[in-house]
């Protein structure tokens, strides 16, 4: 009788255990994307869009694995059901919208230009014509040079954002266009302290969303969960650990 006992108390330890039936949420980012996604010196993923997952999954109480994708197949690899949702500083857009559904923002991005320091770079139309302008592919910020930019500038499109930044820093393009926040904080940086922001920034109204499966319903719990975070402070806190304004 004593060890039917402690069987049962046993299974029942196991069931009532958080980790034995804990939920597990697999989440995408690319690892390429400084300050927001990234991997560190032991190839751990790090950076803002990280430390969001993170903050999501535990105000949800589920468990967080996080896995880096390639841009190129991020949302094919979503579909697949490789993941279950994507936080990789995703513009929400029309195209991605016949395909993916998307949380409310987590962040809002404008556009920028980035040339060497001490050049003279009028960002008119006129002012670029004939130069060399770089961006990465299949962003906003690659789709703005494609669709406004193409005829007067010669447009070289990269595989990521830091491939741009080599290639800029080594002369072999004139500027590149940019989300405005990584570029920021490649500024800061040894490889970047020659570069600066040239002219206006393009405002266009770029909302930074989670992808999900359309249909998931792990969209109205992000949700949730976003708005949680932003109310008790713990977004704020994230937010000032890489910037020193807000970027909500």
């Amino acid at each position: 009788m004593q060890k039917f006992v402690a069987t049962l108390c046993l299974a029942a330890s196991v069931l009532l255990s958080p980790f034995a039936s804990a939920e597990k949420i697999r989440i995408a980012s690319e690892g390429a994307y400084a300050p927001f996604n990234m991997i560190d010196a032991s190839g751990n993923l790090v950076g803002f869009d990280i430390d969001i997952a993170k903050a999501l999954c535990a105000e949800m109480n589920v468990e967080c694995d996080i896995v880096a994708q390639d841009w190129d197949g991020i949302i094919p690899g979503l579909m697949a059901r490789k993941y279950d949702a994507i936080i990789a500083s995703m513009s929400i857009t029309k195209e991605r919208l016949r395909v993916v559904n998307f949380t409310n923002k987590y962040y809002t991005n404008s556009l920028a230009f980035v040339a060497a320091k001490g050049k003279t770079l009028d960002t008119s139309m006129a002012g670029l014509k004939g130069l060399s302008v770089g961006a990465q592919r299949a962003t906003i910020s690659g789709q703005t040079l494609e669709d406004k930019y193409s005829d007067v500038v010669s447009v070289k499109l990269y595989d990521t954002q830091d491939n741009a930044y080599l290639d800029l820093a080594a002369g072999r393009i004139d500027a590149i266009l940019s989300d405005k926040f990584p570029a920021y904080d490649w500024l800061q940086s040894k490889d970047g302290a020659n570069f600066e922001f040239k002219g206006a920034d393009l405002d266009i109204d770029d909302q930074i969303g989670i992808a999900v499966r359309k249909g998931d319903k792990l969209q109205e719990r992000l949700n949730k969960a976003l708005d949680a975070i932003v109310a008790n402070g713990t977004y704020k806190e994230i937010n000032a650990k890489y910037f020193p304004f807000d970027i909500y």
